[in-house]
């Protein structure tokens, strides 16, 4: 058992800055748990404090129900897998993974078994006996997570590992990371900006902004029900788009008025936009939620292209009604060029809308 809980916990420097402000984080046994965000958002603080290279100014960490606040790295049985490797590049592969028991004067033959076990795990058998410079980058990640898996941990952390990998290996690296958490079945907490990678790994995300956690829970559920607009526009590649739009009642529908367009609103949405008439809100609709048409047709919007990013398996459009810029996937099989005018139907029950002055989300999400 390895359930970590983060009670209200911050971290606060000289000058009172706060890197972390109030957290309240449980990652459940064998969890595989992501906090994404911006650089600077507080992510890889509040790992740091996991792990103890970062003292806790307020709150309590427990780790299986013990406090850890006090308790030295070396004795809270965690591994840290870094950025950088940190790899010592005069030892072997093999005397990298096994330094680190050597050190806790485990016996040789249990050491062997460890390395041998991990290096086979990750298949990196056949570079036991290379120096770290004789390795690609994602060979050294490997190394890296072998030395962290032959201790044995009750909990993983992962400061940013593959940032440093081509976008190839990066993908490859995440699958790499994903099985090997089903066949340790251990507690994983990984930081990340990439929200890709966290929406492809985790079972459940953290997402942070200036020190604050915005909103928890399962990818899926995040990328359809973000709690506010920075979450929304935060997950989701590209990201979602806001439209500035007038709430109008029109008999007993709610029309959107962008200015050079009005849309129909769903009707499961009246309700919760009928406090909004006769104000401003965002309209959120996600690129792929926008389906094209030839010709202006019913509850479409007429906008102009800017830019065509063909990508093969679909296009990316950036967009632009009047005033306001907007993106758009589509199919390939499609012929646009920039100046063109063209017309989209946003799939109204996928819309989403948040408050002008504070953003958050207007739609409730399901069982809140």
């Amino acid at each position: 058992m390895a359930k970590v809980e983060m009670k209200s916990i911050s971290k606060v420097y000289d000058g009172g800055v706060r890197a972390v402000d109030n957290a309240n984080i449980t990652v459940e046994d064998k969890e595989f748990v992501v906090l994404v965000g911006p650089s600077g958002c507080g992510k890889s603080t509040t790992l740091r404090m996991v792990a103890g290279l970062e003292d806790i100014t307020e709150g309590e960490l427990l780790i299986d129900g013990e406090k850890m606040n006090d308790v030295p790295p070396k004795d809270r049985n965690i591994a840290m897998v870094f950025q950088n490797y940190a790899l010592y590049p005069h030892m072997s592969v093999y005397e990298n993974m096994a330094f680190g028991l050597r050190i806790k004067k485990v016996p040789k033959a249990e050491i062997d078994k460890r390395v041998n076990e991990a290096a086979r795990i990750l298949d990196i058998e056949k570079f036991l006996d290379r120096k770290p410079k004789a390795l690609s980058g994602g060979q050294r990640q490997r190394v890296a997570v072998g030395r962290a898996i032959v201790r044995n941990p009750k909990v993983f952390l992962f400061d940013e590992p593959l940032s440093n990998l081509d976008a190839k290996l990066r993908v490859q690296m995440r699958a790499e990371l994903s099985d090997l958490h089903l066949r340790l079945n251990a507690t994983m907490i990984y930081v990340t900006h990439d929200q890709v990678e966290a929406m492809t790994m985790a079972s459940k995300i953290v997402v942070m902004k200036d020190g604050k956690v915005q909103q928890i829970g399962a990818p899926l559920f995040l990328y359809n029900w973000p709690v506010n607009k920075f979450v929304a526009g935060f997950i989701g590649s590209p990201p979602m788009n806001f439209l500035t739009v007038k709430v109008m009642e029109e008999g007993s529908s709610i029309v959107l008025d962008e200015g050079s367009f009005k849309i129909k609103a769903d009707d499961s949405h009246i309700e919760h936009l009928k406090k909004y008439i006769g104000k401003e809100a965002f309209f959120g609709i996600r690129p792929e939620d926008l389906i094209y048409s030839d010709k202006e047709v019913k509850n479409s919007m007429t906008v102009k292209v800017t830019v065509v990013e063909p990508l093969g398996a679909d296009i990316h459009l950036w967009l632009t009604t009047e005033t306001q810029p907007l993106v758009a996937r589509t199919e390939p099989n499609h012929v646009f060029k920039v100046g063109d005018t063209a017309y989209f139907t946003p799939k109204m029950d996928k819309a989403r809308y948040f408050d002008k002055e504070t953003e958050l989300a207007i739609i409730p999400s399901p069982g809140s």
